[in-house]
């Protein structure tokens, strides 16, 4: 079941996250077609201010580099895990680190093994994958539990564009896990155009191009292996979504369909917005985020 909220602002169209620091209110109209129940919320304990600190994981010998982000003061604190999008890295997705960690939240942000240009963790694009992203997201999820300021009862997981289709696989694995799922202009496309692009899952190629990048045959392979929506069906914890009419990469119906999928989603559309927010467009998504963010830390 859904909550359909339709925001309507000028964007511009961007590739990945934004994550530039802005602050806005949602602006719109909303319609409530959802019965998810809430807990009763916690209080935040923020200053504003937050320490940041490097911190990198190990997956099967390859390094992945991030930055953990800690509200100052003392005691157990919420948890964003933030995955970016295909052929970038995580300062992308520093912005939004940053809102988060200001209002309360600890934030971690990391590059994916071989993810994309400019990455600080190890691997190559040839041999990047959604599945192999969701055992990066896998190893650093387990190591921020093991952190001892984190609250392993409340961890979220956000991704945009691929990172957001990375973010709903991990989420829906481990339901018990994730306490809430947010994802901006989710790629849930992709293994759609993996088809297109290779009909005969028995005869893909050694490389492929994709949107002008060079990726392996594992980045399709791996795509094809298994269904998202099936997927995602398992994902018990709620979910927001939100996705611009205007995107040209992920139509916004991929996300519409995911809303009926998810047991307990909100959908958040905003007018004209591409595949990217900037602007008014990323100030509502990110207040929106956090209104679910801490509607959802109990």
């Amino acid at each position: 079941m859904r909550k359909l909220f339709i925001a309507a602002a000028a964007a511009l169209l961007l590739a990945s996250c934004s994550g530039a620091d802005s602050s806005g209110e949602l602006s719109g109209t909303s319609e409530n077609n959802s019965t998810v129940s809430q807990g009763e919320a916690k209080i935040l304990n923020t200053t504003g201010k937050y320490n940041m600190q490097e911190l990198g994981f190990t997956r099967d010998g390859q390094k992945i580099y991030g930055k953990l982000y800690l509200p100052e003061g003392e005691g157990k604190l919420p948890l964003v895990i933030i995955a970016h999008g295909f052929g970038g890295n995580l300062s992308m997705c520093d912005g939004y680190a940053k809102y988060f960690a200001k209002n309360g939240f600890a934030t971690y942000v990391f590059d994916f093994i071989g993810g994309g240009y400019g990455i600080k963790s190890d691997g190559k694009l040839t041999e990047m994958s959604v599945l192999t992203e969701a055992a990066d997201m896998d190893t650093v999820l387990d190591g921020l539990k093991e952190q001892e300021r984190i609250d392993t009862d409340n961890i979220f997981l956000m991704g945009c564009s691929q990172g957001g289709f990375v973010a709903t696989y991990t989420a829906a694995k481990r339901p018990s896990e994730v306490k809430g799922l947010v994802a901006y202009y989710p790629a849930y496309v992709l293994q759609d155009d993996a088809k297109k692009s290779t009909p005969d899952v028995n005869n893909i190629p050694e490389t492929i191009n994709l949107m002008g990048v060079t990726v392996g045959g594992i980045y399709n392979r791996d795509a094809l292996s298994f269904d998202i929506y099936e997927v995602m069906a398992g994902y018990t914890g709620n979910a927001l979504l939100i996705h611009g009419t205007a995107d040209n990469i992920v139509p916004v119906s991929y996300s519409e369909r995911a809303a009926e999928t998810l047991p307990h989603a909100e959908l958040m559309i905003i007018d004209k917005a591409g595949h990217g927010f900037s602007g008014t467009d990323d100030a509502n998504a990110r207040t929106k985020t956090l209104e679910f963010l801490k509607k959802n830390y109990t």
